[in-house]
């Protein structure tokens, strides 16, 4: 091993006894490039020198555990594949009863309210049937996701996010650059903290999506995951993971494809 990598893994073990961060869940390369970014944001190029800062720097601490979670997401995310997911909401809410949706993580709630405004927007779709949750570990980020802000800045355009609705007027109210989900879309959508890979089954679901979590965890625990999504989902319930995921060789017999291009599957 050499001496950065020693100074890598010597760094991780203080961010995990320290910081109470478990970080054998996620792969190193992940790791690496957000820690890397703190460090650049902080004038470090050693591993060793930012973990001094880190040493009785609570402000740089939460930064980094903030940078740690698992927070990309967007309205809409991969347009096209939401196309199928419309498919699949019209084919559950033709059923009887309440449509339930887990989205897992959440992040800062787009997902989830995603969700929530594509239901609204189709006609085919009864969404007076459909209720959403959204989980994720990170307390303060689904603080954010209640309050249901968002800006546009300059890496984020939620005016395009929100492109694939017939009428975004009526799920957003817009002043300026910020978008505030609207009481009809808030309304369908619940939060909840809930650990994906430590967790127990959460609940019985029609529909699960867990997109692009997979492709920053360790490969260990992906198993853990999949069986607390399965766990979760009804008979015959869809699962939705994300374009560049695939499902562990252990569950290929459990799922079904229903759009395969898109990763969307069905228990069998």
């Amino acid at each position: 091993m050499s001496r950065s990598d020693r100074a890598f893994h010597d760094l991780l073990g203080y961010i995990e006894r320290e910081l109470d961060f478990e970080s054998g869940f996620y792969n190193d390369a992940y790791l690496d490039r957000r820690i890397t970014a703190r460090m650049r944001r902080t004038g470090h190029d050693e591993y060793r020198t930012y973990q001094r800062r880190l040493e009785g720097n609570p402000e740089e601490q939460d930064a980094l555990l903030d940078s740690l979670s698992i927070n990309v997401t967007g309205f809409f995310r991969n347009p096209e594949a939401w196309e199928s997911l419309r498919e699949v909401l019209v084919d559950l809410t033709e059923g009887h009863g309440r449509v339930r949706v887990w989205s897992a993580p959440c992040a800062d709630g787009r997902e989830p309210y995603s969700v929530a405004m594509l239901a609204l927007d189709d006609d085919d779709i009864d969404a007076r049937r459909v209720e959403v949750l959204g989980t994720d570990i990170n307390a303060d980020i689904l603080e954010a996701a209640r309050e249901g802000r968002y800006e546009t800045t300059r890496t984020t355009d939620i005016a395009e996010e929100l492109e694939p609705l017939g009428n975004a007027d009526r799920s957003v109210d817009r002043q300026g650059d910020a978008f505030t989900v609207r009481d009809r879309v808030r309304e369908m959508v619940s939060f909840e903290r809930h650990d994906l890979i430590r967790g127990e089954d959460n609940r019985e679901f029609d529909l699960v999506l867990c997109r692009n979590f997979l492709i920053y965890i360790d490969a260990d625990y992906k198993v853990p995951v999949f069986e607390t999504i399965t766990g979760s989902l009804v008979d015959r319930g869809y699962l939705m993971i994300g374009m560049t995921e695939t499902l562990p060789s252990e569950f290929r017999d459990t799922y079904d494809p229903v759009a395969k291009k898109h990763r969307i599957y069905r228990r069998n």
